[in-house]
Parts: C-alpha cells; sequence; structure tokens
C-alpha cells in the first residue's frame, strides 16, 4: 500500500480578473444631431484573497486543483453605463498556512487565526469610457482605455500545524504510541521506522490535574513524523516535519531508551532543531525515556539521566506501552502550560498578517534584452500600455504625448533606438517608427 504524504507544502497559481474595457460611444437621440460622449466606465476586475477557516486541517483540496482566477469586470456601454464589477474568489486555508511568492521568496502573509484574509492578487481596474477625455478643443473623442490587466503570481503554501505540544523524536522512539496513551488519537502504531508519514494530532485532557476549577484545559498534541540526522537540511522529509514544531509551546522529546545509544539520539534530534531554527531549544522542553519495560533500558537510565541533569532539562522515565510513567509526564505537562484562556489563542500573536504593500514605482527605465529589443519597466507606463488600444490611430497619439510626458521617449532616443527597433512594455510588444507606434502582438 503506498504512503499518504501529509500535504502540507503545495504551489497554487493566482490571477485576478480584467478590468472591463471603457466605451467609446456617443449618444443618439432624435433631435441631437451632434451628440456628445456617453460611454461608460469598464467594472473592475474581481480579486483573490486567501482566508484562515477553522474547519480547514490540511491543504488537501490543492493537492490536483492548482490555479484559479477570479472573474472579469464588464465592458462599459453607452448612455454612461458603467460595466459591472468581477466576482472576488476567496480560498479557504488552514489556520498557520504561511503563504511565500514563489518568484522572490518574499512572505506575503502569515494566517495565524481564523477569520484573517489577505489579498494575493488585486483586480484589474476598469477602462475608462469616452466621457473622461472630452475636452473644449476635442469634444468628440473616440478614444476609451482598455480595462487593466488583474494580477497574477506563483504562490508557494506551507502549513505549520499550530498544536500546544509537539512530540519530537527519531523514527521508532514511541511517540504514536505515546500520543495513543495521553490521548484518545488512535495513531497508525507499528515497531518499523517511518510508520508515521503525516502528523497525528490528539487531544490531552488536563481536567484530573487542574481538578474541577475553571475551564477544563484541552490542550493539542502534534506527534511530529520521526526526524533524521540532516534533516534540517533536507535529508529524508526533514524540512517538511521541522515546519511544524515551529508554533508549538512546549515540546516533548521522545528517546528510545532500548536503543543502542539513547545519548547519541538525544543529541541528533537536538543538532537538527538547532540546526533548523535555533530558537527551538529555547522552547519548554520535557525529555521522555521510553520503553522503560525493556530490560535494555535499564542499563542506560543512570547515566542519560545524568547527562540530561547537566543540560538542565527535566527527564521522565517512561513506558508508552504500558502506561508506567505516562501520568507523570502529563503532570509536567500540566505545569508547562497555559491558562485554558491562552490555550484558546494561538501560540504566536494573533493578527499579525505581513502585508508587503509595494512603493508606487511610477519612473521608467529603458534596457536592452538579450535579443536586441528595447525594454521599458514601470509600474505607470506599463499599465498605460496595457491600457491603450493601438488599434486607434487617437489612442496610440495620446499614448505617445504619454511616453514624451513620462520622459521614456527620450530615453530611448538615448539609448539608440532606431525605425522598426522593438520595444517591450509590460505584455506588450511595439515596432518603433519616428511618427506612429505598431502594435506587433
Amino acid at each position: 500500500m503506498m504512503a499518504r504524504m501529509f500535504l502540507d507544502r503545495v504551489k497554487i497559481w493566482v490571477r485576478a480578473g480584467d478590468g472591463g474595457n471603457g466605451a467609446a460611444t456617443f449618444r443618439r437621440e432624435a433631435h441631437v444631431p451632434r451628440g456628445g460622449p456617453d460611454g461608460g466606465d469598464g467594472g473592475r476586475g474581481g480579486s483573490i484573497y486567501l482566508r484562515a477557516d477553522a474547519g480547514e486541517t490540511t491543504l488537501r483540496d490543492y493537492r490536483h486543483r492548482h490555479h484559479f482566477r477570479a472573474g472579469g469586470g464588464g465592458r462599459g456601454e453607452r448612455a454612461r453605463r458603467h460595466g459591472k464589477a468581477g466576482g472576488d474568489l476567496v480560498l479557504e486555508v488552514p489556520p498557520g498556512t504561511a503563504i511565500v511568492d514563489d518568484g522572490s521568496d518574499e512572505l506575503i502573509a502569515d494566517l495565524v487565526a481564523a477569520d484573517q484574509r489577505v489579498l494575493v492578487a488585486r483586480g484589474g481596474r476598469g477602462g475608462l469610457g469616452n466621457t473622461h477625455f472630452a475636452t473644449a478643443t476635442h469634444q468628440a473623442p473616440r478614444h476609451a482605455q482598455k480595462g487593466e490587466p488583474g494580477e497574477e503570481r506563483w504562490l508557494r503554501l506551507e502549513l505549520r500545524l499550530i498544536a500546544d505540544v509537539g512530540l519530537v523524536g527519531l523514527p521508532n522512539a514511541g511517540k504514536s504510541t505515546l500520543l495513543a496513551a495521553l490521548t484518545a488519537a488512535r495513531p497508525k502504531i507499528a515497531d518499523y521506522p517511518f510508520t508515521t508519514l503525516e502528523p497525528n494530532l490528539g487531544v490531552l485532557d488536563l481536567t484530573a490535574e487542574d481538578g474541577e476549577a475553571g475551564i477544563p484545559r484541552r490542550p493539542t498534541i502534534a506527534d511530529v513524523p520521526g526526524l533524521i540526522e540532516g534533516a534540517s537540511s533536507g535529508a529524508g522529509l526533514g524540512h517538511a516535519f521541522l515546519r511544524h514544531v515551529e508554533r508549538t509551546r512546549v515540546l516533548v522529546h521522545v528517546v528510545d531508551g532500548a536503543a543502542r545509544d539513547p545519548g547519541w539520539d538525544f543529541d541528533v534530534v537536538r543538532d537538527e532543531l538547532r540546526a533548523h531554527d535555533p530558537a527551538l531549544l529555547e522552547k519548554p522542553t520535557v525529555v521522555a525515556f521510553n520503553k522503560t519495560d525493556l530490560p535494555a533500558a535499564a542499563t542506560t537510565w543512570s547515566e542519560f539521566r545524568r547527562a540530561r541533569d547537566r543540560d538542565g532539562l527535566p527527564v521522565i522515565a517512561l513506558s508508552a506501552a504500558t502506561g508506567e510513567g505516562v501520568e507523570h509526564l502529563r503532570a509536567q505537562l500540566a505545569a508547562l502550560l497555559p491558562s485554558a484562556d491562552e490555550l484558546a489563542r494561538p501560540p504566536e500573536p494573533a493578527g499579525v498578517v505581513v502585508h508587503r504593500i509595494d512603493a508606487p514605482d511610477d519612473a521608467a527605465s529603458v534596457s536592452r534584452e538579450p535579443d536586441g529589443a528595447f525594454r521599458v519597466t514601470g509600474r505607470r507606463i506599463e499599465r498605460l500600455a496595457a491600457q491603450t488600444d493601438f488599434g486607434i490611430e487617437e489612442s496610440v497619439d495620446r499614448f505617445q504625448r504619454d511616453l514624451e510626458r513620462l520622459g521614456v521617449d527620450g530615453q530611448l532616443r538615448d539609448a539608440g533606438i532606431r525605425g522598426g527597433d522593438t520595444v517591450r512594455i509590460g505584455s506588450v510588444e511595439l515596432e518603433w517608427a519616428p511618427e506612429l507606434w505598431a502594435v506587433r502582438r
């Protein structure tokens, strides 16, 4: 039977809706022989948001579907009627999902609490109708803007489980058995490495330890799949699993007491945690020396305990299989975990969403591409090119004036452009001519 991987990292493509085109129409009414422009504006394109939904626990919804589009805006119409706005698209993800721009590796947002949401692709603005371009000297403009294209990007979604307690250790240390002993969870358990290929979650009921006073504490425990040496460098499934201990409040480091060298096993996991993020070693940690029901554990226990005393780490001898010592671990966790009110909040400050707002970049620049074409970059000029209908001479003339006003025309001439050369502005490709631009595509 094939192993089922926990889906905690996916890549998706999002494309916001394009704005609708503005209309270039004129009043046509009886007894009004020279009706003025009455073209309405295009509707805005739909935007795409990601929202944290408490009902979602994995990214499995994105296993087979990776492309998402929002609705486009409607075209403007005559009689100054504006186009309909495109519908927004909201994608649900589990709390604990980090959203990363796959092209730049920059964090866009970290959705920790339920109902947090972030804009990941903004819909294009609708084009202006020809009513906006009428002047005292030009009362019948045929120019209207095309809709602005919606933003598109590849995103990487990375889920980091939000659990109060994380069980870490080498494969076959007994983490799944301990999770079953502490909670009502029933993970797959077998006596061979890598039984756990996806994190298992359980709920620890601390009512017996707290008594009847106050709100019962029920922290969550995540059995994180076993680490191996080199996990922090990506060996095995290390990167995928180490992310899940970043948000835990307390770590329980489970060690196989019957192993050949439990001290070496302990150091391997600590080294991998340190290499992934040194802050993990600062988390409250309890060491569970497991499998004391086996004779081999009795010969290594004393030395192992002395070494942990030197480290300043609490260590508890137990047998997850028989239940011996498990109550001592429960009591230790009860002492380390916060109140029920604080447990109800995420382990990290909720409401902290990272929004990357790019500063306006209206300055245009000109460069050469490997094939000799000229590339013009700049937010404002790229938007103007995208909204220009190069099939209408009046619109082309207006775009030429915009190039001169923004200094792009002079930059191209200084760069040595000649008639027939190719100029690329955003997704538009043009042919340079002394008097008129021609669209190549």
